[in-house]
């Protein structure tokens, strides 16, 4: 069994990410001058018992190196210089291509070779064996911590020069490049047609309920992009009132509302991040299309406040505005709008749950561990991106409001990118105006 087989390596392209990671290595480097950065890319995480989770890099590891393979690790070294230590494919020569049900590629497919992945990344590729002798040699060294348990006992800890890699990694992603740009707009692109999928499946989704619709917006993401960027929200009736519901069990029922909050992630890992909320039955009742109006007169007033320079709560603080004076105007606020908006009140907040903005890139909660003053507390800048998606949200249980208005929840999101004078709304092939949905369903439900 271990002879007679033709092993050569593939032909490899460059890829294109090959040149954008190579410059943000320099400035990576370039900010810890004379240090080791050491980032990892992670392994399988067991799903059950013997069996794994589809395996997914991580971000920081990938935004620098390229490198979507597991077990990889991509170490800056003092020079500046960069080497990407990877675990290859293994031969028929091997136990490990017959037996290892993780990475044997009788099991689990072919990996690419040390000499391939360097083609594609350009950049010195080394087998993992070689990463614990190359951490030995002494020098400050940092370790995006968290994402490998066996790289995190290479090298001692050190909770401070950690934590500040940690942050500028996921600063230096705030400011998506053309590239990048292109990566988003790709996931908005095919995310509009999984949403477009699901509707043309109506009938279909009204027999069988949440799966379908997840099922059929997924089937879109695996057949052109890599995956989901997050678990599919798709909460029909009551359900949209849980922020984030992902058991996707229930009923699609005509007369109510369905919230979809769903997106693609691309092949590079980039991931759109949409919600429309829309009527079962093709059309909104009175009620429905009032409050449905109210939270797209915040989206609006939201995204019309985003520009650069301005405060990134800028978006939030638009729509809240806009909300709180529409709960005010529907008699539930007990003070009027201008004193629950006093940041010592916010009591219009047990209808509006959540922020309105967050940012978006590889991941969908995007530049987690940047530091308050550079996201939440900073200011916008050309080329962040951002989702806009204010909801409102009336518990079935709530007593303060009136049955009618009891397990409805609304919210609209959009991912927009800043220009130099406002925003571009990647995911503006969607409808949102209540006449447009409505129109837009009959049309994909024929």
């Amino acid at each position: 069994m271990r002879t007679g087989w033709d092993e050569r390596e593939l032909e490899v392209a460059q890829h294109p990410i090959s040149s954008p990671a190579s410059a943000r290595r320099a400035r990576l480097a370039a900010t810890f001058p004379g240090e080791r950065l050491v980032l990892p890319a992670g392994t399988f995480k067991v799903r059950s018992n013997d069996t794994d989770y589809r395996f997914r890099s991580d971000t920081a590891h990938t935004y620098f190196s390229g490198n979507q393979t597991s077990d990889a690790v991509l170490v800056v070294e003092p020079d500046g210089s960069s080497v990407l230590y990877a675990r290859p494919g293994s031969g028929r020569d091997s136990d490990e291509f017959f037996r290892d049900r993780q990475y044997g590629a009788l099991w689990v497919g072919r990996r690419a070779s040390l000499g391939e992945i360097e083609a594609s990344l350009g950049l010195p590729v080394r087998h993992l064996d070689e990463l614990a002798d190359a951490l030995s040699v002494s020098t400050k060294t940092r370790v995006h911590r968290g994402v490998s348990a066996e790289v995190d006992k290479l090298v001692a800890p050190d909770e401070t020069l950690d934590t500040d890699l940690a942050r500028v990694v996921s600063e230096m992603r705030l400011i998506k490049d053309e590239w990048e740009l292109g990566e988003l707009q790709t996931a908005c692109d095919i995310t509009t047609l999984g949403f477009e999928d699901s509707v043309r499946e109506w009938d279909r989704v009204l027999e069988f309920g949440e799966r379908w619709l997840e099922g059929t917006f997924f089937r879109r993401a695996r057949a052109m992009g890599n995956d989901i960027g997050y678990d599919s929200i798709v909460a029909g009736g009551a359900h949209a009132t849980t922020l984030h519901w992902i058991e996707n069990t229930g009923r699609i029922v005509p007369g109510e509302l369905a919230l979809l909050d769903m997106g693609v992630e691309g092949h590079n890992l980039y991931t759109a991040d949409v919600t429309r909320t829309i009527p079962v039955n093709g059309t909104y009742s009175p009620l429905q299309r009032d409050l449905y109006t109210l939270v797209l007169r915040a989206q609006d007033a939201g995204i019309a406040a985003l520009r650069p320079g301005q405060p990134f709560l800028a978006g939030h603080d638009a729509a809240m505005e806009i909300l709180a004076h529409g709960l005010a105007d529907l008699g539930l606020l007990p003070v009027s709008a201008e004193e629950a908006l006093d940041p010592e009140s916010k009591v219009y907040a047990r209808w509006t749950l959540h922020g309105t903005s967050h940012m978006l890139g590889m991941d969908v909660h995007d530049c987690g561990r940047a530091a308050p003053e550079s996201y939440r507390d900073g200011i916008l800048a050309e080329g962040m991106v951002l989702t806009v998606e204010p909801g409102l949200y009336f518990q079935e249980d709530d007593l303060l409001v009136p049955e009618e208005l009891r397990g409805i929840g609304i919210r609209i999101e959009d991912d927009v990118v800043v220009t130099a004078d406002g925003v571009r709304n990647l995911s503006a092939a969607l409808p949102r105006e209540a006449d447009a949905v409505e129109e837009w369903m009959a049309r994909l439900r024929g």
